[in-house]
């Protein structure tokens, strides 16, 4: 029986498919479990030398050893955080393009930000690599030296205190709004384009207080220029021990942040969960745990699971406040 060169090709082709399929052999399948072949890049969305952009520099340091590939890191400041956010969100999902962002940019970012082009809700969670508390900034020659002081004074002289930010809707202005909302007091909010010049006109003395992360102005506690009059964690921190909580004054009232690296929506589970137990067993390294530290950061290294639950007590924390204070980033 005579088989023509088609029909035969179809069998062959036929057989090697019920192999593949047999087999579970899959080109995706394998390509993930080869992950990483080649460099991965974090894209931190805001400029080089703040906390966004020194924690996910120390995790690639050790990320290149167990990896054995090139780890960057890129800064693309622009839109409160949002170019560089889209750029990934946008990016191919094959784990080689990350985001490493603040809680606001995952959890309530939609709700600041309702013009956006992109929904951030979408990206798939990595880790959060660390938690700080807020620190509550003031003026060295501000006449209150806790936040119970500050209040009286802020009752006493309605309107005349001034706090700043990092910006509309950043960690210091909804931090701020919550704490007048919660202690009914009026302290005007004054808003700055990023940390630095909020920090300068603070020392200036152009602002009373600006809430911000302890490596923000810690030199300048420690030279006298500045003083810190509460810290919003849920415990006081171990080396400001005679600094009271804001809950301690203001019950309920807590700001805690994390930074977190993400991937684009639809990047593989097995992708996902490999990037995060590899940087969780970084963290776990002693000069990295202890270099977070340093920073004034408590390190974590959490599961993608364990992220997607702290972006939703985040959500419920501070939705609340963006819709109650009428807050938005424009």
């Amino acid at each position: 029986m005579k088989i023509s060169i088609g029909y035969a090709t179809a069998i062959a082709g036929a057989a090697v498919l019920t192999v593949i399929v047999t087999s579970g052999f899959s080109p995706a399948r394998t390509q993930t479990a080869s992950f990483p072949t080649r460099t991965i890049t974090i894209i931190v969305p805001f400029p080089a030398g703040g906390t966004a952009d020194m924690l996910p520099r120390v995790v690639a340091e050790r990320l290149r050893v167990t990896f054995g590939q090139p780890v960057v890191i890129e800064n693309k400041p622009g839109a409160s955080g949002n170019l560089g956010a889209e750029q990934v969100f946008r990016a191919t999902p094959d784990g080689y393009t990350l985001l490493n962002a603040p809680q606001l940019s995952y959890s309530i970012n939609h709700l600041l930000n309702p013009n956006l082009s992109f929904d951030p809700r979408g990206f798939e969670p990595v880790s959060v690599l660390a938690t700080y508390p807020t620190v509550l900034f003031a003026r060295a020659d501000l006449p209150a030296n806790n936040l119970a002081e500050l209040l009286a004074y802020a009752r006493a002289n309605p309107g005349k205190l001034t706090y700043a930010s990092q910006g509309k809707g950043q960690i210091a202005h909804l931090t701020m709004e919550a704490l007048k909302m919660m202690a009914k007091v009026d302290i005007l909010h004054i808003p700055y384009r990023g940390s630095a010049p909020a920090l300068n006109n603070l020392l200036g003395g152009h602002v009373d207080v600006l809430p911000d992360n302890l490596l923000a102005g810690l030199q300048h506690v420690q030279n006298g220029k500045l003083k810190i009059i509460g810290v919003g964690g849920h415990e006081r921190m171990p080396g400001l021990p005679d600094i009271a909580t804001f809950a301690e004054v203001v019950p309920g009232l807590y700001s805690e942040t994390w930074m977190a690296i993400s991937a684009p929506p639809g990047t593989p589970k097995e992708i996902t969960g490999k990037l995060s137990a590899a940087i969780a067993e970084a963290i776990k390294v002693p000069e990295t745990n202890q270099r977070f530290r340093d920073l004034g950061a408590m390190p974590f290294g959490s599961t993608p699971d364990q992220m997607r639950d702290l972006i939703k007590q985040s959500m419920d924390l501070w939705a609340p406040v963006v819709t109650s204070a009428k807050i938005t980033s424009e």
